[in-house]
């Protein structure tokens, strides 16, 4: 299959989408927009996978089975136990392939501020405190700078298996949400 673009004709109407990309790319943003504009169901993986202290929740692959079988989701691609799960379902993938200085720039921001403002993510969970990215060498912060590569690498063995959707930059982004995504939209009102 090939690699579309931001103005490439989606060749079926998405109804089980992953979003595809880098720790701190927009992931968990471009689900919710795709799920209030298309109206698939938006999964986080994220709640499903994290219980208090940072711990993994024991029902989390099954939690995500059940789901991966509904006709019409979005959600991140993520989680190795995850991955073939989603993708055994999912009909398109839309990978945010930005550069590497956009993805960390966003990341240091985002962290720095759910950081400073104590901000809950998930089951009582809150950002590890800034000065441990020296000391924690799974700190969220060194964790994108290290997987950048490697999940680029990811995305692209999943050419030949699924529409993939390349989006690099946020004016790609909004170009694809406006333009293919918005059409395939107006399709299945008709």
């Amino acid at each position: 299959m090939p690699l579309l673009g931001p103005a490439d004709p989606l060749p079926h109407v998405p109804r089980r989408i992953l979003v595809a990309g880098n720790t701190g790319s927009g992931k968990s943003t471009l689900c919710l927009r795709i799920a209030g504009q298309h109206g698939p169901r938006r999964v986080e993986l994220d709640s499903l996978y994290w219980g208090p202290r940072w711990t993994p929740r024991p029902e989390f692959l099954s939690e995500v089975e059940a789901f991966a079988d509904d006709d019409s989701w979005v959600t991140e691609f993520q989680y190795h136990e995850a991955r073939p799960v989603l993708l055994a379902r999912a009909d398109t993938v839309v990978w945010l392939d930005h550069p590497f200085a956009t993805v960390m720039g966003r990341l240091v921001s985002r962290t720095i501020r759910r950081r400073a403002g104590r901000v809950e993510l998930w089951n009582g969970n809150q950002e590890s405190p800034l000065w441990s990215v020296f000391t924690d060498s799974e700190h969220i912060l060194r964790w994108g700078w290290k997987t950048y590569r490697r999940n680029r690498a990811r995305v692209l063995a999943l050419v030949d298996q699924v529409v993939v959707v390349r989006l690099r930059g946020q004016g790609q982004v909004e170009r694809w949400l406006a333009g293919p995504l918005a059409s395939v939209g107006e399709e299945r009102a008709r």
